[in-house]
């Protein structure tokens, strides 16, 4: 039962991590300067491109630790 709900809170956070990735990241790939820095106007916000690598890494070690419980669970 444990290792259903981590799994499922894992998922869900690697869901959670990919759609901030996707939102801080991706989606101003192409307005970063020579600094790593993106600044929107309409929202007042400067993005920085380091915080890209650190949500994709989170992204994936929550969707490899949920995926490992998913394969266990299913092995048991």
């Amino acid at each position: 039962m444990i290792r259903k709900i981590s799994s499922l809170v894992s998922l869900g956070l690697a869901y959670a991590f990919g759609y901030l990735y996707y939102a801080e990241h991706f989606k101003w790939r192409n307005c970063f300067n020579e600094l790593g820095r993106c600044f929107d106007d309409d929202a007042g916000v400067v993005y920085l491109k380091q915080s890209g690598v650190v949500w994709l890494l989170l992204a994936v070690l929550a969707l490899g630790v949920g995926l490992y419980n998913a394969w266990h669970l299913s092995k048991s």
